[in-house]
């Protein structure tokens, strides 16, 4: 059961990089603090070299990963574009980033509990995940 639990945990920290990747993407243009921006920028950088890991890992077992549910990506979209149209500040984006990072967490200790039998580089990458959304979130507080 470890292979199956393992890919599936990989999946999910895939889905999750590039939907939290999209949204740092989608409030990039619209930040104005410029150490706000350099923590987004570092959160993308971190992301995107653990999705590295990850596409290696599911290589190994022949998999290509998974994109973010259409639905979910569309929501977020919606919802940063509305909120963003209304107010265009840092606090605006702070409020989003947060959010998303919470949900983030939330998703991805749910999935290391229903995945308990993935290997532990698996468990690992989604754990340095959990962290990175976590630092962001934090490193978004000073802007809310």
């Amino acid at each position: 059961m470890i292979e199956p639990d393992t890919v599936r945990l990989l999946r999910e920290c895939d889905a999750g990089i590039r939907m939290g990747v999209a949204a740092i993407d989608d409030v990039l243009p619209y930040v104005n603090s410029e150490t706000f921006r350099d923590d987004l920028i570092s959160c993308k950088e971190e992301h995107t070299k653990l999705d590295e890991q990850i596409q290696t890992a599911l290589s190994d077992y022949h998999d290509h990963g998974k994109k973010p549910n259409i639905m979910a990506k569309g929501m977020s979209w919606l919802k940063t574009n509305v909120r963003l149209a209304i107010d265009e500040s840092d606090k605006t984006i702070a409020h989003l980033m947060t959010d998303g990072c919470n949900m983030g967490v939330k998703t991805l200790n749910q999935f290391l509990n229903q995945y308990a039998a993935a290997d532990e580089n698996a468990k690992d990458i989604a754990k340095r995940l959990i962290k990175q959304e976590e630092t962001l979130a934090m490193n978004a507080r000073p802007y809310l």
